[in-house]
């Protein structure tokens, strides 16, 4: 019976290996077929674990957010044929920011088994590193990129959290960092802690919270650089 595999990707090409489960570098060198958003950095992931695999012998279907049903039916083949196929995503797990939860559902729908394996998470161990509420808490993807909503969403999220007293979790395009980052501290209460997490498990990683009024005199480096923002008010 076919198995849809959820495997875990690196957060930063220079990823220490030992992240990563004996189990997952295991079914790396069992599984023939692959879906992912990125062929490209798909095969490198699996040539970085498993540098003995001939790629030659591996397929490699494209999942992404403009795929369409005819698209999801075509790379589903190999799990109706009885294959096990891996889910691998740009970075971290599957299906969390990441639009292979469609695949997933598809498999729910269609009695196919599907096997989360561990791995690292940078939403999750931001959170876990943040000294922030971890009872309580949400991901809420990307803002905004128009500055005006991008206003709206994060006084609302500080509200919603001063109201639940819960952690508000975001990401932001690398590019755009500093812009949210000033936004956050030109919007949100002085008193309001924020983590910001950068290249988690990389070894540059820099995580730190500090209430909002401290992070107007703190020196940031994190332009272009993979980063989490928690906030709790």
């Amino acid at each position: 019976m076919a198995v849809l595999y959820l495997l875990p990707a690196y957060l930063g090409e220079t990823s220490p290996k030992d992240i990563f489960s004996p189990k997952e570098i295991e079914l790396l060198r069992t599984i023939k077929f692959f879906v992912a958003e990125n062929q490209k950095s798909a095969r490198k992931f699996v040539k970085y674990l498993c540098p003995e695999i001939p790629q030659s012998g591996l397929s490699f279907s494209i999942l992404d957010k403009r795929t369409t049903e005819e698209e999801l039916d075509y790379l589903s083949q190999p799990l109706k044929k009885g294959e096990d196929v891996g889910l691998i995503s740009e970075a971290g797990l599957p299906c969390i920011a990441d639009p292979g939860n469609i695949l997933v559902s598809w498999c729910h729908r269609n009695d196919i088994r599907v096997v989360p394996i561990n791995g690292p998470s940078s939403i999750i161990l931001a959170l876990i590193a943040s000294g922030l509420n971890g009872q309580k808490f949400a991901f809420n993807g990307y803002l905004p990129i128009d500055s005006s909503e991008r206003k709206k969403i994060i006084l609302n999220l500080e509200k919603i959290s001063r109201n639940q007293g819960s952690s508000q979790i975001f990401m932001e395009t690398p590019y755009r960092n500093q812009a949210l980052f000033d936004d956050l501290i030109k919007y949100l209460n002085p008193k309001t802690s924020l983590c910001i997490a950068t290249n988690v498990t990389l070894p540059n990683e820099s995580i730190i919270t500090l209430y909002c009024k401290e992070w107007k005199s703190k020196k940031t480096n994190f332009h272009k650089e993979p980063t989490i923002f928690i906030i709790q008010a």
